[in-house]
């Protein structure tokens, strides 16, 4: 079955309430006021079910100019327009009102119905036809289809349906694929059931038993139950009119103009970038910092429009503009929107959000005025480049670039396929970061050039520890994305791990003759030294003539593992290590078990500062095992 909503516009008292209900049996106008006053103020909803099965969702809105922004909640969602005009009046200043909206909001179908028919000959009927076609010149409905009606006689409501039936079949379903949105138009409670919220799902589908969160107030709830048109259903669909019965969150906390959408999916923004349109029947040119009411969805928020390279818009014009909200909304690439201004408000344009999550930007700056017309010129492929390439090495998690592009599901999946050769993927223990490659090659580069300064610099050491090339480096990086740049440059031969040193694969280290020789006096010193060995600082401070290069050459031996470090100031030679361990093995093929005093009889009298390092060393190398205060020689020791 079909998921289409029809939404009405016109002039108030043109017959939009009492032809919804000669269709559908449903009067949409509830409230006393609305009895009293004759004329509909809030939104009103019925259903169709047509011939072929399927059924269209309607939504009555005013007509009057002062529930205008009514009548913009209700357009929002709208799949198909009915344009309905008096035959008796013709048109009137609401409809081309209401016209210019469903313009801006991207309506693309819809059709004309002349009511009150019964009131007025067929000559004036086709005078007032000549009028309306030439009313709808240059816009979307200027070749649709046109019927007359009577709501009071019946005449022409056949027609009227079969007309409808058949426009549906060309409008396509709305997808699936990205997260479950629903604009709130209507908040209520049930007794003895709750909060319900009702609005057009505008994406994706939703299930009873779902955490969904109400936006942009980050109030979380569950789906107790789903409606549609009074119907009990399992599931809400895209274009769908849909009620939701929430569990934990009570009434005051949702108001029209909030979005019930999936957890964690959209991000509250105050500041967006915009394409908008400034229809040509405003009535003054636009200003820059001018306020004017914003219309997003059912949202209806003040904000200020953010010209760019000039202080005014004129009628007719189109640009890239900023606004700047008094409140958070959230949105997607793509979302319409209208604006209004002046007093009394009138609608003077609308269009679309380029970018659902801005920075404030500098209109002066040639620069910011480029970028926005990128955004507006480009498709999603050009977007998610556009936000790669402002993230630099930094990148963007997957779900945030996912919002920002507005592209999700199998979209998402054959965008990120087509620009395999132009983004990096950063896998995580989370979620992916997207890095453009661009931005990831120039890192690259960045680290290789710091780790060439560091050998120019000192030449005789083996490089740097992972920890210290990244402080080295930009801080943009997140830990996953350097450790990505690094995997790349060690599997391309660029770079060179070698225990816990990283250099480039270019270097080698050159010992001069003074530096050989300097290396092997310090050696000379710890082995000669034998089981009581010098404090490296005080060894080293005999060389107070060349302490830079004697503290290199003495890392160089440690690299090099010919001095071994047992703790932090007790460094032994190797052959002396291994002197100690021939001993111990030597002692014990012998003796069975060696307590500290025979070691210590076996060093020539060490002290225990040295003993008991040694001892333990041995222990590590699984040489002996400690058996309360003596040692045993541990099974399949190197003997």
């Amino acid at each position: 079955m079909k998921r289409v909503i029809l939404g009405t516009a016109g002039h108030v008292d043109h017959g939009k309430t009492t032809l919804v209900k000669a269709l559908t049996g449903v009067d949409t106008d509830r409230l006393k006021e609305e009895k009293e006053r004759g004329i509909t103020i809030e939104l009103g909803f019925a259903r169709l079910d047509l011939p072929s099965g399927h059924r269209i969702g309607i939504v009555d809105v005013p007509g009057h100019e002062r529930f205008v922004r009514t009548m913009v909640a209700g357009a929002a969602g709208v799949d198909l327009v009915a344009l309905v005009i008096a035959a008796d009046e013709g048109v009137r200043p609401q409809t081309r009102e209401h016209l210019e909206i469903c313009e801006l909001l991207g309506v693309k179908a819809g059709l004309v119905i002349l009511t009150k028919k019964d009131l007025v000959d067929e000559e004036w009927l086709e005078l007032v036809k000549e009028e309306v076609r030439e009313a709808l010149k240059g816009t979307f409905l200027e070749a649709a289809p046109m019927v007359a009606v009577s709501a009071v006689t019946g005449e022409g409501l056949s027609e009227l349906v079969q007309v409808l039936d058949d426009l549906i079949r060309k409008i396509p379903d709305r997808s699936l694929e990205g997260p479950f949105r629903l604009p709130v138009d209507r908040v209520f409670t049930v007794k003895g059931f709750g909060t319900v919220v009702t609005g057009t799902a505008l994406s994706g589908r939703l299930e009873v038993g779902q955490e969904v969160e109400v936006y942009p107030k980050g109030v979380r709830a569950r789906v107790r139950r789903i409606q549609s048109h009074g119907e009990e259903r399992e599931e809400a669909l895209a274009g769908m009119r849909t009620a939701l019965n929430l569990q934990g969150v009570e009434k005051e906390e949702v108001s029209r103009g909030n979005v019930v959408a999936e957890p964690g999916v959209l991000w509250p923004s105050q500041i967006l970038d915009l394409e908008l349109f400034y229809l040509k029947s405003a009535p003054r040119p636009l200003k820059n910092l001018e306020k004017v009411h914003f219309h997003l969805g059912t949202a209806d928020i003040m904000g200020e429009i953010v010209l760019f390279g000039k202080d005014r818009l004129e009628p007719g014009e189109r640009d890239v503009v900023q606004i700047r909200l008094s409140e958070p909304v959230v949105c997607l690439r793509g979302d319409r929107f209208v604006i209004r201004a002046g007093s009394p408000l009138v609608t003077v344009g609308g269009g679309r959000v380029l970018n659902p999550l801005a920075r404030r930007r500098k209109r002066t700056k040639p620069r910011e005025r480029e970028e926005l017309e990128t955004l507006a010129r480009g498709g999603p492929a050009e977007t998610l480049l556009y936000h790669l390439d402002k993230a630099q090495e930094a990148g963007v998690k997957a779900s945030l670039l996912r919002f920002k592009v507005s592209a999700f599901g199998a979209s998402w999946e054959k965008l990120l396929a087509e620009l395999s050769r132009e983004i990096v993927r950063v896998s995580g223990e989370d979620e992916e970061i997207l890095v453009s490659r661009k931005a990831f090659e120039a890192f690259k580069r960045e680290i290789l050039e710091a780790l060439s300064k560091f050998h120019e610099r000192f030449p005789l050491k083996p490089g740097l520890t992972k920890e210290e090339l990244r402080a080295r480096v930009s801080n943009r990086a997140s830990l996953r994305v350097f450790e990505a740049a690094l995997a790349e440059l060690v599997s391309e031969g660029q770079l060179v791990g070698e225990k816990e040193f990283l250099r480039l694969a270019t270097h080698r280290p050159v010992l001069p003759e003074e530096a050989e020789a300097l290396k092997g006096e310090i050696e000379g010193l710890f082995l000669r030294a034998g089981f009581t060995p010098p404090d490296p600082e005080e060894a080293l401070s005999r060389f107070r003539d060349r302490p830079r290069l004697a503290l290199d050459m003495f890392e160089v031996l440690v690299q090099e593992g010919i001095l071994v470090r047992l703790s932090e100031k007790l460094y032994f030679h190797r052959e002396v290590l291994e002197r100690a361990r021939k001993l111990a093995v030597d002692y014990l093929k012998k003796h069975g078990e060696m307590g500290v005093g025979d070691f210590r009889k076996l060093t020539g009298g060490a002290s225990r500062k040295y003993l008991i390092p040694l001892l333990e060393y041995l222990d590590r190398e699984k040489v002996t095992i400690r058996v309360g205060d003596k040692r045993i020689l541990r099974k399949g020791a190197r003997t």
